[in-house]
């Protein structure tokens, strides 16, 4: 989906339609008040105080409608410069502009209004030169936003929409908007019975339902079988720590931000986990080490805690609690570059199981003029930099660096994949730490009996469960490969009376080789019960009738065709336990 704020027509055109809106509410609403009206990637919108008046999705016709007749008026859109002084006057009854002004620098500032018809607007432009140009828009949604994004302060209406040069252009891009509302995880993990939440159980805190848990269980086990096959040790860590754990890490003074506020218990002070590193330093600390034992590859999945503004907040792909496909890779340097391409190794091969193709790398490095954000030892910057650098260049990888995007204690490789729906975000990721290690204090003995410092790597494959689990619901539409479907197969007796002996026959079957099988016995026509399969996204639909009872055969339909097979029983459970063994996507 295009980003209509990094396309320069679109950004003009956009912000110019977001005054046309303003025109508009202020036709209808005569005591209007506007605070701003940005262009978005998505689009535009525009914040309004309406007093008591609160908007529906219901109202935006009539705004549209309201819309169309200032472009059909054909004003031309016209730029003047005022002073501050002359801005303060003009728009003294608008505290909302008022606020903007006095936010100036100084009393000379020039400052620039847009004029279409009998509305004026405060605005740096640039505007298209006629409303005319500003046909082809659509009002997409309304909701509530705090004043300055402060929720001490009045709640304001945010209207949004997006405006394209043609009507084509407009058509495809709400084709695409509905094809987005359809995939997304939040709608299908309602529709499948994946999570919930509950606002008495707590904003961003999502539950995942026994269909959820399935998968995540699948997903679970299918990283952790590869670790294990690397050498990986799995450990379980408490989901919270003291303090001082994180004084320690230094993630008290760098991170404390994005944590949930300290619990004080029988005189200590103790913090909700939101990263496991510092546990997993103390379990390579309680033991004495060789030079001989490294690398020692811990891994977890992990139960984390992150305060999220509520803004943020989406389903599972960002809550305030989730579980990090973890694991701490305690090297010398000498492992770093073969233990660093494992890693990567590790992602393109899980990328190419899973059919995810969409993806690029960045390597995120610290910005050196930040003395605040990033543990300050130019020397350990310059080399943890340097090292990774040349592992990405010496292994072939295309990547692009990401000035002041690093770890504040070490660089970072992370893969970015572009979903179905939304932005781009992190996926997995692999940190080279120098810095924690000495911070702990942790040590191996080399072959000359000396004490080194090891070098950490920090890597997650599938990021989290839980946002892995939004992405891959929203590439797949919901409908999952057999390997990770709650329902594998859904067998389906035309009646009751004649074939439900020999449904339950087979469901037996597929249930004793742990086939995920559900029988469908209710007495409902056949029809109904085929588009309530495929609504469930249950990849085998199982037809029974008499002339499967006859020849000891099955026919099936996949979900998403109209084609129907029949082949023997025994062919078919041999089929599905395959598919199944082998993970086919």
């Amino acid at each position: 989906m295009i980003n209509i704020k990094e396309d320069a027509k679109l950004s003009v055109l956009n912000h110019s339609c977001a005054h046309l809106l303003a025109q508009a509410v202020k036709h209808l609403y005569p005591e209007a008040l506007f605070w701003v009206g940005p262009v978005i990637e998505e689009g535009f919108y525009y914040d309004i105080d309406l007093g008591d008046i609160t908007l529906t999705e219901e109202d935006l016709p009539a705004i549209e409608k309201e819309m169309k007749k200032i472009v059909k008026d054909g004003k031309n859109i016209v730029r003047h410069e005022i002073s501050k002084s002359e801005a303060l006057a003009q728009f003294k009854d608008d505290p909302y502009k008022i606020d903007l002004i006095e936010r100036m620098d100084e009393e000379d500032t020039i400052i620039s209004c847009y004029s279409q018809g009998d509305f004026t607007d405060l605005c740096r432009g640039p505007h298209v030169a006629n409303v005319k140009l500003l046909k082809n828009f659509k009002l997409l949604k309304v909701s509530g936003a705090y004043w300055k994004g402060d929720a001490n302060n009045h709640m304001l209406q945010r209207i949004y929409g997006v405006c394209f040069e043609t009507p084509e252009d407009l058509e495809a891009h709400l084709a695409e908007l509905e094809e987005a509302k359809m995939r997304d995880h939040r709608k299908l993990g309602k529709d499948l019975g994946i999570f919930m939440t509950s606002d008495l159980v707590g904003k961003g805190l999502p539950m995942y339902l026994p269909n959820g848990y399935i998968i995540w269980e699948e997903l679970e086990n299918y990283i952790k079988g590869k670790e294990k096959k690397l050498g990986y040790q799995h450990v379980l860590t408490p989901p919270l720590g003291s303090v001082e754990l994180y004084k320690t890490s230094g993630h008290w003074e760098h991170y404390q931000e994005n944590m949930f506020p300290k619990m004080e218990v029988e005189g200590e002070e103790f913090v909700l986990r939101p990263m496991n590193c510092p546990h997993h330093m103390m379990i390579y600390g309680n033991s004495i080490h060789s030079y001989r034992d490294l690398p020692i590859r811990i891994g977890e999945i992990a139960r984390d805690c992150r305060f999220e503004a509520s803004g943020a907040l989406k389903g599972i792909e960002r809550g305030r609690t989730f579980c990090q496909n973890d694991a701490h890779l305690f090297v010398t340097k000498e492992q770093i570059k073969s233990e660093f391409e494992s890693v990567v190794n590790l992602i393109l091969e899980v990328y190419h199981e899973l059919n995810i193709t969409n993806y690029r790398f960045e390597l995120s490095l610290r910005d050196p003029s930040d003395k605040v954000k990033y543990y300050p030892d130019d020397e350990m910057w310059n080399n943890a930099e340097d090292t990774l650098r040349k592992v990405l260049n010496d292994i072939g990888l295309e990547y692009v660096e990401k000035i002041g995007e690093a770890a504040f204690y070490g660089p970072k490789l992370d893969v970015q994949v572009k979903p179905a729906v939304g932005n781009e975000y992190t996926l997995s990721t692999c940190q080279l730490d120098f810095c924690l290690p000495m911070r702990f204090n942790l040590s191996y003995i080399d072959k000359d009996g000396n004490k080194q410092t090891p070098v950490v790597l920090h890597r997650a494959i599938l990021g989290s469960i839980d946002r892995f689990m939004a992405y891959y619901l929203e590439e797949t539409k919901g409908l999952l490969p057999l390997w990770l479907s709650p329902v594998q197969v859904n067998i389906i007796p035309v009646n009751n009376n004649y074939h439900l002996e020999y449904a339950n026959e087979i469901f037996a079957k597929l249930k004793d080789l742990n086939v995920r099988v559900n029988l469908d016995d209710r007495e409902e026509k056949l029809g109904y019960k085929m588009r309530e399969s495929v609504m469930k996204k249950i990849p085998y639909a199982v037809i029974i009738g008499n002339n499967e009872i006859e020849a000891k055969t099955i026919s099936y339909r996949k979900c998403g065709t109209e084609e129907t097979v029949t082949m023997p029983l025994d062919e078919f459970i041999e089929k599905i336990v395959a598919e199944i063994k082998e993970r086919k996507n």
